[in-house]
């Protein structure tokens, strides 16, 4: 007597045997939503969080830059997954053969430009730089156009190993092709 229609509805179809094909059906749907559910989950994640561009303000040498975050001070930006040489002697490098060359290229690709950054496991390195790979408007992906190039080598730094094996291929095609410190380097026969 304290049956819901719904109930009493049920009971009717699973008596005529239709509760077994509506119970296939219900599994489907539900497998395949559950299988979906993740791949909509990582597009709304992805589209929520917006775009962000900052303007460089500064190249420091090949691999290292300065962006406007609104700060007083700015962002300094580490590229990721590249080593450039060293444009002076610091504290602990010495200056590195095509420095210069490396710095300007940074320099031609970026002034006056925006990018956008994309970050990996580890967000800052030992000395409170922001670790990010880098892209132009454009699409222009910087840390490998460095390496590309010849402008920059690889240097992976676990945990950060997102695009490695993009750098390690372009640097042995840039090797093989003499390209940027490649072509001049006095270690290289």
């Amino acid at each position: 007597m304290g049956c819901s229609p719904r109930y009493k509805v049920y009971l009717v179809t699973q008596h005529t045997g239709k509760t077994r094909f509506f119970n296939k059906k219900v599994k489907y749907l539900l497998n395949i939503l559950l299988l979906l559910l993740p791949l909509v989950m990582s597009g709304q994640a992805a589209s929520s969080e917006p775009e962000v561009w900052f303007t460089v303000t500064r190249v420091v040498d090949g691999d290292t830059f300065w962006v406007d975050d609104g700060s007083e001070k700015g962002m300094k930006i580490r590229l990721i997954g590249i080593d450039a040489p060293e444009l002076r002697n610091t504290g602990t490098r010495p200056k590195g053969f095509f420095g210069a060359e490396s710095t300007s290229y940074l320099q031609n690709l970026l002034k006056g430009k925006k990018v956008r950054l994309e970050y990996d496991v580890a967000r800052y390195d030992r000395y409170r730089r922001t670790l990010a790979y880098a892209f132009l408007e454009d699409g222009t992906f910087i840390n490998a156009e460095l390496v590309r190039n010849g402008y920059a080598t690889v240097m992976t730094m676990p945990p950060n190993v997102k695009y490695a094996e993009t750098f390690n291929k372009l640097a042995s095609k840039a090797r093989k092709q003499k390209k940027g410190l490649w072509k001049e380097s006095p270690f290289v026969k």
